[in-house]
């Protein structure tokens, strides 16, 4: 689908941050190959894992496979994700909206949810051009300058990191033990990620950052407007969604056979979560880390670990196909939402 030529749009500031020299050359070889190179280790780990395991049940590595699918109930299987996956959209959208709403501008939390649902049909292929769709949405059709969307954009994925770092470090803490070495690192992350986050506070809402230009452009307006409260109401607000993934994926794990309980499932995702929120290729990595947790069940942990990743992405950009005619129609339709918050 094409769209229509895009209106003229008013001029970014003149102190706003573009992108810079370096950046217009592109990044450097080694930074484009490392995440197929990770990418290519991962699946040949997993390759001779497997194998080994069809070898044991003297079966071909396609038969063994073809028979851990056989053997998972997909209709129960499908009625826990279906509705895991909603919950997961409506938690989502909450966030964007509670974001925008706070920063930019007022806005129902109903008319977020089509352009948050058609995003991700776009972040199939990368997360952040999913976040750019929604901020040009916000942009054309209640008029924020393009910088100051920009801006809740970054805070969202700012946010979303430290939840992430945080909830793996409960995980670590539960099941330390039980994972392999290196993530070790976790405690040494997030005592580092508490200290910059104090060091950040302190730069854009006290004394660290005044009179420093840096802090006055656009592209910082969300970190000047919120305090320590802000950040942690984002984690509260997201932290339903990884509690109904543990319960889920406790579930949907014994679908495949393999024995667990919440408490081990508490443990172990959100450091899977963490471990795999690199963007691009290297979301493989939730596979491997699956086998490795998992020893003994190579097959059914590869298998799980890939519908699991795969049928969550695709399925939200379904959803995002049952709001994309009304989020085109909004966005081109050339006119500006008289939308009210909805506290």
């Amino acid at each position: 689908m094409t769209a229509p030529d895009p209106p003229p749009t008013r001029p970014s500031p003149p102190d706003a941050d573009g992108p810079s020299q370096s950046d217009a050359k592109g990044s450097a070889p080694w930074q484009r190959l490392l995440p197929w190179a990770i990418t290519i280790i991962c699946f040949g780990y997993l390759y001779t894992r497997l194998s080994g395991a069809a070898a044991r049940d003297g079966l071909g590595l396609i038969e063994y496979l073809a028979g851990v699918f056989a053997r998972v109930s997909w209709g129960r299987w499908l009625a826990l994700m279906i509705p895991y996956s909603a919950f997961f959209f409506l938690v989502d959208s909450l966030i964007v909206w509670r974001v925008v709403s706070w920063f930019n501008t007022p806005v129902r939390y109903s008319a977020i949810l089509p352009i948050r649902g058609s995003s991700y049909i776009l972040s199939i292929l990368n997360e952040q051009v999913g976040k750019g769709a929604m901020g040009i949405y916000l942009n054309r059709r209640y008029g924020v300058p393009g910088w100051e969307v920009g801006s809740s954009m970054i805070f969202i994925m700012f946010c979303e990191f430290f939840y992430l770092l945080g909830w793996a470090t409960i995980g670590w803490s539960l099941r330390s033990d039980e994972l392999p070495e290196v993530f070790g690192l976790i405690p040494w992350i997030a005592s580092g990620a508490a200290i910059f986050l104090c060091a950040w506070l302190l730069f854009f809402r006290g004394p660290l950052g005044s009179g420093v230009q840096l802090r006055e452009r656009p592209l910082f307006k969300s970190f000047r407007e919120a305090g320590a409260l802000r950040y942690l109401t984002i984690v509260v607000l997201r932290s339903p969604a990884l509690l109904a993934a543990v319960v889920v994926y406790t579930y949907a794990l014994d679908l495949f056979g393999v024995d667990t309980n919440m408490g081990q499932m508490l443990g172990y995702l959100p450091v899977i979560f963490f471990g795999a929120a690199t963007p691009g290729p290297m979301r493989t990595v939730a596979i491997t880390l699956w086998v490795i947790l998992f020893p003994g069940n190579e097959g059914e942990m590869a298998a799980f670990g890939f519908v699991q990743h795969n049928f969550f992405i695709f399925f939200n950009a379904a959803i995002g196909l049952l709001f994309l005619s009304r989020a085109n129609r909004e966005l081109f339709a050339g006119e500006r939402g008289e939308e009210v918050a909805a506290d």
